[in-house]
């Protein structure tokens, strides 16, 4: 069920750095109410959902109970709290031009230096995004020490679930090593402050292969997955070196296709075996085969020891493919490790464990009791979760032999039995989110549309959603979400679903019934959706995930039929006026031009035009409860104001940037909604409210509550002045309050 992630790559650019920066200092607190930089403190805290994105590594601390680390491909990192049984975040701290560093790459940590921590972050590799960095704590990532590197790093590319390409020296805790995906091996001797390329490494860096896919220590040495092996006899896949300087091809390493990619590895140092995961790609995706080999390094023998070969039928006669994924050993008990399998559709992924070194191994999923009341999403409109998919980030706890915690595409399943099976996940939430609705009236304060996990209906704001995603159909994700303004018990929807892609509700958004019929455009790309006020007229647009634009549709029988309308932009986002039924308005970011309907939808005119034009990001508004009066985010190319539908806009004057606004309940003595925006009123690009119409601001986050990219949506409370819903393309759903 899941989709890729959307990049930014047309909004937002990376920070250019060289390899040996100079550090600078990050404080993260983010957990704490804190005062914003010219305003009052506000509180910010997650709507809960409870996980919802790919968590891609997992990594226990071996010398401190209860002590953990995770990563995600596109949501930060966060530190395991034993005591509370919650994820605290550890890089919300990363603003508006750093949205590039809240992909995860690896972890390190230092095991003779319990405090120590280090991350190496950069989502993507690709020419239009920044370049990566490292940040180093002392504190376990209370506070943050920053080089920026002059090489690109991909936490949310092929390869994302692979073991951890940072590393601290076994032989000396001032040395990291940390594997790129194209610039080969870097070092540093400063603890993280300053890198170099290694020149001995012997692995040749592509522009468009793997790289380094992780960094293991072996005792004293240090062995390297290396990712750009074709898999043939000849062919090295993984290296090391036992002095820090030398670096060799691991002698006797296995070939063929089921060991192309080494994906992961893990040293039983009791035993002194090196286990490797091993897959025909680097995944999560496209892996059709794999295996587990282990080392004797003490006498340089390899074993197969791969639980099921990929290849097989399953019940119904489909093809068991798959590759392998996780690995982890227990530190307690030699001989004892467990394996996932990943990208196992037809079967279903699972995590084998065994504790004689791999001659026999159990499949955990065959006993698995699972509890998913506290995220129910994650039945995924079914009767029961499954195991799992993408199983690539597993850990075994240190000092709990029974303690196993993986991820998946979705959540981290954490259990202390080895039979039942739970949601580690509190505190953790990555949701991309695309839409918000916060309605006037009703139980539920917010309705959402999200990346993946399709719309939500959140009666609280700190518990995940009781029905979970919305069923009827069920969607990956949402690309539209309205509800009508003079009657809220009506909202439509619509996303990527296997079984319809529009529905509309009657209660507000509690319970869904598909339209009667679609657009044959609708199965291949489903866009925006728009309803009028009073709930008579549809209005759909259509854009492929590929950019492609495909002529709207109308509908005035609740989606029992749709007609075309040729006169609406193609690919534009419709939007209704909250108080005349019979308005539309729709913005072509094509040529600047503002269109409205004065038909319900039927037709549309020009209006105003020579307005910013070109990027299909910018946003129109309309401010609920006045018809005619539409607020229009262009960017870095300002905010601009209509008062009389569409018409004429003016600029307005209190602000040079403005990437998303949205509006809530008005202050005690305003006769005008409380406006919220992200944007610029000076030189930082942060979250605003104003309370006299956009005359002035008041910035309402701080240093430490920033998320990265938050250009998507945001929308104040009708009904609770202050309260402020903001979306984040990987840090879920935040909401703020002024504090009482």
């Amino acid at each position: 069920m899941r989709t890729s992630r959307l990049s930014r790559r047309a909004v937002l650019a990376g920070t250019a750095a060289t390899v040996a920066a100079t550090a600078v200092s990050g404080a993260v607190s983010p957990a704490v109410a804190a005062p914003a930089a010219d305003g009052p403190a506000y509180r910010w805290r997650n709507v809960v959902i409870g996980g919802t994105g790919f968590v891609t590594g997992v990594l226990f601390h071996p010398a401190v109970r209860g002590l953990a680390y995770a990563r995600t491909d596109i949501g930060g990192a966060y530190r395991w709290d034993d005591r509370a049984a919650r994820w605290t975040p550890l890089t919300d701290h990363l603003g508006w031009d750093d949205w590039n560093l809240l992909g995860v790459e690896a972890i390190a940590v230092d095991p003779a230096h319990p405090n120590r921590v280090y991350l190496s972050l950069g989502t993507y590799a690709q020419s239009w995004a920044g370049n990566g960095a490292v940040l180093r704590s002392e504190d376990r990532g209370a506070t943050w020490k920053r080089s920026d590197l002059g090489v690109k790093l991909g936490a949310n590319e092929d390869g994302r679930g692979a073991g951890e390409r940072l590393l601290v020296d076994p032989r000396d805790s001032d040395t990291l090593w940390l594997g790129t995906r194209h610039d080969g091996l870097l070092k540093s001797t400063d603890r993280g402050a300053t890198w170099a390329a290694v020149t001995g490494f012997p692995a040749q860096a592509s522009a468009s292969g793997q790289g380094v896919m992780f960094l293991v220590a072996v005792g004293r040495a240090v062995y390297a997955g290396w990712g750009d092996g074709d898999g043939t006899s000849g062919t090295a896949n993984l290296y090391r070196t036992a002095d820090g300087t030398a670096w060799e091809a691991v002698p006797g390493q296995p070939s063929g296709t089921s060991v192309k990619v080494p994906v992961r590895a893990a040293y039983d140092r009791h035993t002194r075996e090196l286990y490797v995961t091993y897959a025909n790609a680097p995944g999560p995706n496209g892996q059709s085969d794999g295996s587990v080999h282990k080392l004797r390094t003490a006498t340089g023998k390899w074993a197969d020891v791969t639980p099921v070969k990929p290849g097989g039928t399953t019940a119904d006669g489909s093809a068991d493919t798959f590759g392998y994924g996780g690995v982890a050993v227990d530190a307690r008990c030699p001989g004892t490790l467990a394996v996932s399998t990943n990208n196992r559709w037809a079967d279903v992924d699972t995590v084998y464990r065994t504790t004689n070194g791999g001659r026999t191994w159990t499949s955990l999923k065959d006993a698995a009791v699972f509890d998913v009341s506290e995220t129910p999403f994650l039945k995924w409109g079914a009767d029961k979760p499954k195991f799992g998919w993408w199983i690539q980030a597993l850990a075994v706890d240190p000092y709990d032999s029974k303690h196993i915690v993986y991820g998946t595409g979705a959540t981290l399943y954490g259990t202390r039995d080895l039979k039942r099976w739970a949601p580690q996940i509190r505190g953790l939430e990555e949701t991309a989110v695309r839409q918000l609705i916060s309605p006037p009236v009703g139980e539920a304060h917010l309705l959402s549309g999200l990346g993946d996990i399709g719309v939500m209906y959140h009666e609280r704001l700190t518990a995940s959603p009781a029905r979970g995603m919305a069923a009827n159909p069920v969607f990956g994700s949402a690309t539209g979400l309205a509800q009508a303004a003079a009657r809220p018990s009506y909202v439509v929807r619509a996303g990527w679903g296997d079984n319809g892609n529009g529905a509309c509700s009657n209660d507000g958004g509690r319970t869904w019934a598909p339209f009667e019929a679609q657009p044959d455009i609708a199965k291949d790309a489903p866009g925006p959706i728009a309803t009028n006020a009073d709930g008579s007229a549809l209005l759909w647009s259509f854009v492929h995930w590929d950019g492609t634009k495909y002529a709207a549709h109308r509908s005035t029988d609740n989606g029992t039929t749709w007609s075309e309308i040729s006169s609406f932009p193609k690919g534009a986002t419709p939007v209704a006026d909250p108080a005349d039924p019979t308005l539309f308005y729709a913005y072509d970011t094509d040529t600047g031009t503002l269109l409205a309907s004065t038909d319900s939808g039927l037709t549309f005119t020009e209006r105003a035009g020579g307005l910013p034009s070109g990027d299909a990001q910018f946003k129109l508004v309309a401010a609920p409860g006045r018809s005619g009066d539409l607020w229009l985010s262009a960017k870095w190319n300002g905010l601009y104001r209509s008062t009389d539908g569409g018409a004429s806009f003016s600029k307005v004057a209190s602000c040079w940037a403005s990437y998303t606004l949205g509006f809530g309940r008005a202050a005690d003595g305003a006769d005008y909604p409380a406006i919220y925006q992200v944007g610029s009123t000076d030189t930082i690009t942060a979250v605003y409210r104003s309370d006299d119409e956009a005359k002035t601001w008041t910035r309402i986050n701080d240093d430490a509550h920033q998320w990265g990219w938050t250009g998507e949506v945001v929308v104040g409370d009708p009904r609770v002045y202050g309260r402020v819903y903001l979306a984040t393309n990987g840090r879920g759903i935040q909401y703020g309050e002024p504090v009482r």
